[in-house]
Order: structure tokens, then sequence, then C-alpha cells
């Protein structure tokens, strides 16, 4: 017979008892690291430090922009493509669909130096 690799799933678990107040708080804590519960505690009680948390605003606020993005790259393509329903575009149309995509990329770029991803530090 070959050596089985050990895991996690068939070593002994730890258990904690906490009240349900104390399992609210770890729970959210772990969500706001982008983490499961497990991992969490886990990481925690391996002596790592949990050191940031995505903002889940900012998340959904990047994920607008990349609509806004994907809507505007989709009218300007119509324009490349001369497709009839663009045909009224004219060059500052195209100049200031050019410029909200800059602002919207510059908007995004901001947004995303300001997020942390959730990281163990050892």
């Amino acid at each position: 017979m070959g050596d089985k690799k050990k895991t996690r799933k068939g070593s002994p678990p730890i258990k904690v008892y906490c009240l349900p107040d104390e399992r609210d708080l770890i729970e959210a804590n772990a969500r706001a690291a982008g983490m499961s519960l497990s991992a969490f505690l886990l990481a925690v009680g391996q002596g790592y430090r949990i050191t940031g948390i995505v903002d889940f605003e900012q998340v959904r606020e990047m994920a607008r922009i990349n609509g806004d993005l994907g809507r505007l790259g989709g009218l300007l393509k119509l324009w490349l493509t001369n497709d009839v329903r663009t045909a009224k575009f004219g060059q500052s149309t195209i100049r200031a669909l050019l410029h909200r995509i800059e602002s919207s990329q510059n908007e995004l770029s901001q947004i995303m130096k300001s997020v942390v991803r959730p990281r163990a530090d050892p």
C-alpha cells in the first residue's frame, strides 16, 4: 500500500464554543476579509494578521464603471464599422465618447488603487 497524503479534512477538527454574537462577529470578519470561516480561523489561529478588506461598495462602483466602459466601447465599435445607427455621429460626438472612456478609466483606476486585497501576512 502506498503512503496516503495527509489532508486537513482527514485530520481532527478544533472546536470553538462561542456565543451567537461572537460567531456573528467572526463570520462578518471572515466575509470582510474575503475568506471562508474555516480559512479565516486557520489563518488567524496560526498567527497571521489579516491586513485588509475589500470595500464591497467600491467593488460595486467598479462593476458599474466597467459596464459603462463596455457600453461606450460598443458605441465606438458601431461607429468604426460605419453602422447606420451611428451615421449622425460627428467628430465632436466621437471626441466626447473618447473623453468619457478616458474619464471612466481614470475613475476606475482611482478606485482600484484604494481597494486593498485581503491577505494574511505571516
